[in-house]
């Protein structure tokens, strides 16, 4: 038990704390809060769920139990370059693709039980004329530069070519499919004039510079009022978010093009502009604003007046977008409010892998309430208490199945079903009267308030985790109590004491069905079921004696059920189908290079060399260096082979090597060839070598 002077102490500290969390909250009239809006080229997974969308519907619902007037709005974001790629491999239009998952992704949400004020899309032609009024607006004020820059262009497609649209070699792995934005292999950050041999994912061929103009919204402009709000204004906000704005503002910001050469998307709205629309990471959180517009005709009142409260719920991706670049917006628009804080999270992996929509690798949203039907709760349970708040965290089936059969199942459920079962095995289902409180009753009895007010203090520090521990500690103290109180030995001899023994355990279980609701709020419903108590408020929670005497219980029922082995297999063997028919369809799926001349293939000489020595190169996870004896000379050959291999297997291999490869330089190594490797079925590479040992300078034709 928790109840001693220090934590006296401490409870009377924090309950100080929630005071001054609670006036300064009242300060505000309004809340709004906004959640990332889904990218709509797939459905919603747990990844999106852990990073925002659960730890924005447990703020929102918090905050309605407190009796704010809050909207959460949302919608899918339903522009940008991934949609129309997918709309081009499926022969359809990007519409098409956005209203197929848009539904999947309103669907989902609405069947687990987020419950968002209105949930908009971006392709609205509403939103289309807030986002042109907005462009305009900015435009008008003077707030662009016009810039003429060089931009890949596919001559046969005739279009200007999107970062997504172009491949290569990636210079930082030597990976080659690397995206013009990013390697997708190591992870690096990229621009498309950094690939080596780029070409065309439309055609095939390999692209020109060509010039074309666009409109950048100057952030250097901003640099000091962003330095100002944020590295002086909000030292409170989470360290991870305050960190990266710190990075980038110490940086030193630059222009950041709003518009691209693109056939969907929003318009650019001036003349000049023809085959150009407003970039999507302009347009999209402008989507806030219009979501807003559509649920309430007193929209302004969010966001053009002080006394509302504007949260962003977003993953880390989207820091910079929603701490530097809107604000930025915001402010060069001038009539509207900025945010008074973003709390984003990191990512969630899923079985020590990145979760990929594009590769399939995902637990989607939609279809885990399928195969888990009314189990809404366990999933926020795992995902809150496993949540990527400070750091990367990790998603398994098998960490899932324990959390819920050794935590939801063993302690909460386990003791709320105890309490109801012992009621009316030994007081006829009601709430019996109490005479007397031993020190061991009014120590669990504190521990009410206790959980009350540190959930309060934490939910409001955006620590969704540390508020869940603290209910989850009132249902372990309370089971720890009705251990050690033991009333099913005590009925023979002092019907009294068990009846004071449950009234207080009835007391903590009322109260879990309150403070709980934010989290678990299914749970939370049956909970208050139980004692005919509906649509509590925060304020409730805490009471020692919120149940009176001689109210009847509920009959019991399980809140949770146990998640057998067979269940968790079936899962994990999802997966692993998952992983082969990604890793097959990787190479299948290679498209087939530019046709090539005879001579082409001719100039190339491959050789046969013996590697000599090998090491590892410094701060890589794939990148080796080889020291390599071509026959002709010993030369120095950086491989992205280290993830497969180690230094001691790769010694003494011959390999085919093209030694009349211009040279390049990797992590500031000049790399003199490149060595050929197959990739199988499952993703090993294997040494392209000759089956008997040949001498060394062997061509290979």
């Amino acid at each position: 038990m928790r109840y001693d002077f220090k934590n006296l102490y401490i409870c009377e500290y924090n309950i100080l704390l929630v005071i001054k969390q609670i006036s300064e909250m009242k300060e505000f009239k309004r809340h709004l809060v906004t959640a990332a809006l889904p990218y709509a080229n797939g459905p919603v997974h747990i990844g999106h769920l852990a990073g925002v969308y659960i730890p924005a519907d447990i703020y929102v619902r918090y905050l309605r139990m407190n009796g704010e007037d809050v909207l959460f709005v949302c919608g899918s974001d339903e522009h940008g370059v991934p949609i129309t790629i997918k709309a081009k491999k499926e022969g359809c239009t990007p519409q098409d693709i956005v209203n197929r998952y848009h539904e999947i992704i309103k669907q989902s949400f609405a069947d687990f039980g987020i419950e968002f004020s209105n949930y908009s899309r971006t392709s609205l032609p509403l939103h289309h004329k807030v986002s042109s009024d907005f462009f305009k607006t900015l435009y008008q004020k003077g707030e662009f530069v016009e810039q003429e820059s060089e931009q890949y262009f596919d001559a046969k497609a005739n279009q200007f070519l999107a970062d997504r649209y172009i491949t290569g070699t990636c210079p930082k792995c030597g990976s080659d499919g690397a995206y013009g934005d990013q390697c997708e292999k190591c992870g690096s950050s990229l621009s498309p004039l950094e690939l080596i041999n780029p070409v065309s994912s439309i055609t095939g061929e390999k692209p020109v510079l060509k010039k074309t103009k666009h409109w950048y919204l100057p952030l250097d402009k901003h640099e000091q009022f962003l330095k100002e709000w944020i590295l002086d204004g909000h030292t409170e906000w989470k360290s991870n978010v305050y960190g990266q704005c710190k990075s980038w503002i110490d940086g030193g910001l630059q222009p950041r093009a709003v518009s691209r050469d693109l056939d969907w998307g929003v318009p650019v709205p001036v003349d000049g502009a023809e085959g150009k629309v407003l970039y999507v990471w302009f347009d999209a959180p402008i989507g806030y604003i219009t979501s807003t517009q559509e649920c309430t005709d007193n929209w302004e009142q969010y966001w053009k007046s002080k006394d509302c409260k504007l949260v962003h719920f977003i993953g880390k991706d989207n820091i910079v977008f929603h701490c530097i670049v809107f604000p930025a917006m915001l402010k060069a628009h001038g009539d509207y409010i900025l945010p008074e804080n973003v709390p984003a999270n990191e990512f969630l992996n899923l079985e020590n892998d990145k979760i990929s929509t594009s590769r399939n690798w995902a637990v989607w949203l939609h279809e885990y309430l399928v195969d888990f039907k009314d189990q809404q709760d366990t999933l926020r349970y795992v995902l809150t208490a496993n949540a990527p708040e400070t750091k990367d965290n990790d998603f398994t089936w098998k960490d899932f199945q324990a959390r819920n059969n050794n935590e939801l199942v063993a302690i909460l459920g386990n003791f709320v079903n105890r309490v109801v079962v012992l009621t009316h095995k030994y007081c006829n289902g009601v709430v019996p009267s109490k005479q007397n409180d031993l020190p061991i009753d009014i120590a669990v009895l504190e521990e009410i308030s206790v959980a009350q007010q540190l959930a309060s203090q934490h939910i409001e520090s955006y620590k969704f985790r540390e508020a869940l521990k603290d209910v989850m500690q009132l249902a372990r103290a309370g089971n720890k109590y009705l251990t050690e109180t033991e009333p099913w030995k005590l009925i023979k001899t002092d019907e009294q004491r068990v009846a004071d023994i449950l009234h207080n355990c009835l007391q903590i279980t009322a109260n879990l069905g309150i403070i709980i609701e934010p989290f678990l709020p299914n749970t939370a419903q049956a909970i208050q079921a139980m004692f005919g108590m509906s649509k509590c408020t925060w304020q409730q929670a805490g009471n020692k004696q919120i149940l009176a005497s001689g109210i009847t219980v509920g009959e019991p029922a399980l809140l949770f059920r146990k998640i057998e082995d067979a269940e968790i297999d079936l899962q994990v063997e999802k997966l692993h189908k998952t992983k082969q028919i990604m890793n097959i369809q990787q190479i299948q799926a290679t498209p087939q290079k530019p046709l090539i001349q005879y001579d082409d293939f001719a100039a190339m000489d491959i050789r046969v060399g013996t590697v000599k020595a090998a090491e590892r190169v410094p701060k890589t996870d794939k990148l080796m260096k080889l020291t390599i004896d071509t026959g002709i000379d010993v030369r120095t050959v950086v491989s992205g082979i280290a993830h497969c291999f180690s230094p001691e297997e790769v010694v003494g291999k011959q390999v085919s090597i093209l030694v009349n490869l211009q040279p390049r330089m990797l992590k500031n190594i000049e790399s003199q060839g490149m060595i050929l490797m197959a990739q199988n079925a499952d993703g090993k590479l294997e040494f392209v070598s000759p089956i008997s040992t040949v001498e060394n300078g062997s061509t290979i034709c």
